[in-house]
């Protein structure tokens, strides 16, 4: 593959093209979720943080999504534009989007996290961090130190898919996994050798995105598709605005589960309240730290899932800008069989394997009240995994054509109106069990939905194919 000629989007085999952008992009997304998880890995089996410090893990976990959702709303908006403006042979357009693009991710970075630190106390409530003093106290120590970084956070991961569009997917994957692995190093030595406990963890963290940041601004000088000069980052609202648009999707697809997350962990306290076991002080913390747990592996999952359909937006984007119908048309079903099978083999392992699961984030350390709540929680809460891959592939895929309109409204019948809907409504006549049921409810729904985007997309491309 030539990635300094974009037009070899168009001439390459499909599945090489989908290999070559799609690895990199899965590795990318798992390795940046491996933040998060690899923190709470540590966190849980520090004896003297337990389910506590797992708890105010899952608390933070949905704030630090907010700084995602913006951070992907940027760049894959403007990775997107980029990819369909050198399509139609504009290359003006397609620098000055990733100029805009730099400038956003830095200003909206900085704004987030003075906000995170002036109102932490109140954000921190919003997320169910008052089931108890001590997950309070862990999550506003976590918290504080998680927003300092928010900046480094943001830039590194705007950046990630405006590299990609550039034709480098692999220094993409190769700057956010030397951030991860600073991460992973850290991690065990702040924890269990200095005992930071949770700032520990968070500064471990921050130092990790800190060095993904750096990576990102050494090869935003040395671009290779694009070039970059000092009119490009002159404010172009016209744009910018479009490239957002076109990021609205990844957007929703994140910021939905900060919705779900504050209505679930809310949910969770509410009746876990009046649960005969976890009612009890000592054991008030257990389901949010449970479903927090469940949550990081439905992430590993869609950030496969997510990976495998966002690293085709330049692909799809570039054929759809030359009218290359045809060529959309097999990477869509190349994605939708890929997408299914990650989402069969995922729900096997949850199914099957739940206990080496659970035991992965400290269970042996736990009541016996831990691992019955927690086997039920992955069991129910993930049963229908194999539609949630296949939503989220049809939603992304549409946006990568340039429908950001039906993509957005989809995705946010999905992650809104079922998934937070369902979250706050099941529980009133289910109790602890009606979080667990809200999951697979909103995956059934979708995937109607999703049903008739796929054979209308087959049609248009059918149709239009040249």
């Amino acid at each position: 593959m030539n990635a300094n000629n974009p037009s070899y989007l168009a001439d390459e085999k499909v599945g090489r093209l989908m290999r070559g952008y799609a690895v990199p992009c899965i590795i990318s997304l798992l390795v940046g979720a491996l933040y998060n998880i690899v923190d709470q890995i540590f966190i849980a089996n520090a004896d003297y943080l337990g389910s506590y410090g797992n708890a105010a893990n899952t608390v933070v976990f949905p704030l630090t999504v907010v700084a995602l959702a913006i951070a992907v709303m940027i760049g894959d908006g403007c990775c997107a534009f980029v990819s369909l403006s050198l399509g139609r042979g504009k290359p003006d357009d397609a620098e000055r989007s990733m100029g805009n693009a730099i400038l956003l991710s830095v200003l909206a970075g900085i704004v987030l996290a003075v906000v995170y630190l002036l109102f932490d106390e109140p954000l921190i409530a919003m997320f169910g961090g008052t089931v108890n003093e001590a997950t309070f106290a862990y999550s506003k120590e976590y918290f504080f130190w998680i927003s300092i970084g928010i900046p480094f956070y943001m830039f590194g991961q705007a950046m990630n898919p405006i590299i990609r569009a550039d034709g480098s997917p692999r220094f993409a994957m190769a700057s956010t996994l030397a951030g991860a692995i600073v991460n992973i190093i850290l991690d065990p030595i702040f924890i269990f050798s200095f005992h930071w406990g949770m700032m520990g963890a968070a500064v471990a963290t921050v130092l990790g995105q800190m060095v993904t940041a750096a990576a990102s601004i050494w090869y935003l000088r040395r671009t290779k598709t694009v070039s970059l000069s000092g009119a490009c980052f002159k404010p172009d609202f016209k744009i910018a605005g479009r490239a957002l648009v076109l990021g609205i999707c990844s957007f929703l697809s994140q910021i939905s589960l900060v919705a779900a997350m504050a209505a679930i962990n809310n949910m969770l306290r509410k009746y876990g309240a009046v649960d005969a076991i976890f009612g009890q002080e000592q054991y008030a913390q257990i389901p949010m730290a449970v479903v927090g747990i469940v949550m990081k592996f439905f992430q590993i999952v869609i950030s496969i899932v997510v990976g495998m359909a966002a690293g085709c937006i330049p692909i799809v984007g570039y054929n759809m800008g030359a009218l290359r119908r045809d060529r959309v048309r097999q990477v869509f079903t190349r994605l939708l069989l890929a997408e299914a099978a990650v989402g069969l083999i995922s729900l096997v392992s949850v199914e099957l394997f739940p206990k080496p699961l659970i035991g992965i984030f400290g269970a042996a350390n736990e009541s016996v009240y831990y691992t019955e709540y927690a086997v039920k929680a992955f069991r129910v809460f993930l049963c229908m995994l194999p539609l949630a891959c296949v939503n989220k592939a049809a939603f992304i895929f549409l946006q990568a054509m340039g429908k950001a309109a039906a993509s957005t409204l989809l995705s946010m019948a999905r992650e809104i109106v079922f998934g937070v809907g369902l979250a706050l409504l099941l529980p009133v006549f289910f109790g602890l069990d009606g979080v667990l049921y809200s999951m697979p409810v909103s995956d059934i729904l979708a995937a109607a939905a999703s049903a008739v985007l796929i054979v209308l997309t087959y049609r248009r491309l059918s149709s239009e194919s040249v």
